[in-house]
C-alpha cells in the first residue's frame, strides 16, 4: 500500500512534466493545464465584462497561476512521495523536533525544501533508494525555475513581433497608399515584407499559443483590430496589373489564409471564412476590424 501511495505521487510529478514539455517546447492545440488556466480566465474576463485595463492583465496573471500550479503540484507529489515513508525511512538531526510532527506535515516541509534546492539537512532520506531519488526534486526545482524564466523570454518577442506588425499596419492605413503605388516594384517589396510578418505571426500562435490571450493594447498596436486593413492591401496587390504585385499580393492572402486557419482551429472555432475569422477575433480581443 505505501508503495501504491508513492506511485501517485510520482503520477503528479510526471503530469506536471509532461505539461511543461508540452507548453514550452512541443505545443500542440489540444493543450494543456497552461491552455485551460488561460482559456478559462479569459472567458472570465469577458463574462463579467471587467475593464479593459484589467483583461490586458489576463495574459501575466495566467502565467502567473500556471507556474504557480506547477510548483505547487511537484510539491504536492513528492509530498505523497515521501509521506508513506515518513518517519521510519528519514533520519533527523539531533535535538530536531521534525520527527514530533505528524507525517504529512514533515512530508510537505521536507519536499518545500527540496524543491527549493535549500538543503537544510533536518530531514535526511534514510534509505538508500530515496537517497537516490530525492535529489531529483531538486533538479526538477531547478527545470522549473529555469523553465518559468524560458517561457517569459519566449513569449514578450512574440508579443512584440505581434503588436510591430499592427503598427505597420496602422500606419499603412493612415498614409493611404494609391493604387498607383500599391502597383510598383515599392508595392511588391511592401506586400511581401508583409506576407513574411504574417507568416512569423502564424508561427508564433502556433509556437505560443498562450500569446493569444494577450492583449496588444490601443487600436494601433492590437493586431486583431489590423488584420482586416492586411486582407485589404492583399486584395488590392492581387488586382494589380504588374506580375511581381500580384505575386505579392498572393503570398499575402495566402499567409492570411493560413493564419486564419490557425486562429480558428485552435482558438475561435467558428468554421468559417478569413473573413469571418478575423471579425471573430477581434470581437474576442474587444475590437472592431478594421478597414479603409
Amino acid at each position: 500500500m505505501e508503495w501504491l501511495v508513492s506511485l501517485v505521487g510520482v503520477g503528479l510529478v510526471m503530469a506536471v512534466l509532461r505539461d511543461l514539455f508540452h507548453t514550452l517546447w512541443h505545443p500542440t492545440r489540444h493543450g494543456g493545464l497552461s491552455r485551460l488556466v488561460m482559456t478559462v480566465l479569459w472567458k472570465l474576463a469577458k463574462r463579467f465584462r471587467v475593464r479593459r485595463r484589467v483583461v490586458g492583465l489576463v495574459g501575466p496573471l495566467s502565467m502567473v497561476t500556471v507556474v504557480g500550479m506547477w510548483a505547487a503540484i511537484v510539491i504536492l507529489g513528492w509530498s505523497i512521495v515521501y509521506w508513506p515513508h515518513m518517519p521510519g525511512a528519514f533520519t533527523f538531526s539531533p535535538g530536531s523536533k521534525a520527527a514530533q510532527e505528524p507525517p504529512l506535515l514533515d512530508s510537505v516541509y521536507l519536499s518545500l525544501v527540496m524543491v527549493a534546492t535549500l538543503g537544510l539537512g533536518d530531514i535526511a532520506p534514510g534509505e538508500g533508494w530515496l537517497r537516490l531519488v530525492s535529489p531529483l526534486e531538486a533538479l526538477i526545482g531547478f527545470a522549473l525555475l529555469t523553465a518559468t524564466v524560458s517561457w517569459v523570454l519566449e513569449i514578450y518577442p512574440a508579443l512584440s513581433r505581434r503588436r510591430a506588425l499592427a503598427i505597420r499596419l496602422a500606419l499603412l492605413r493612415d498614409s493611404e497608399p494609391t493604387t498607383q503605388q500599391i502597383d510598383s516594384c515599392a508595392g511588391a517589396v511592401m506586400l511581401d515584407s508583409l506576407a513574411t510578418e504574417v507568416v512569423r505571426v502564424r508561427i508564433d500562435f502556433t509556437q505560443y499559443a498562450e500569446a493569444y490571450y494577450f492583449h496588444d493594447g490601443e487600436d494601433d498596436a492590437s493586431f486583431a483590430a489590423m488584420v482586416g486593413y492586411a486582407a485589404t492591401l492583399a486584395q488590392r496587390g492581387q488586382a494589380a496589373r504588374r506580375q511581381d504585385v500580384r505575386l505579392a499580393g498572393d503570398l499575402l492572402g495566402g499567409a492570411l489564409e493560413d493564419l486564419a486557419t490557425i486562429l480558428d482551429e485552435r482558438f475561435l472555432h467558428t468554421g468559417g471564412t478569413p473573413t469571418d475569422v478575423f471579425a471573430a477575433y477581434a470581437a474576442d480581443h474587444g475590437r472592431s476590424l478594421h478597414q479603409p
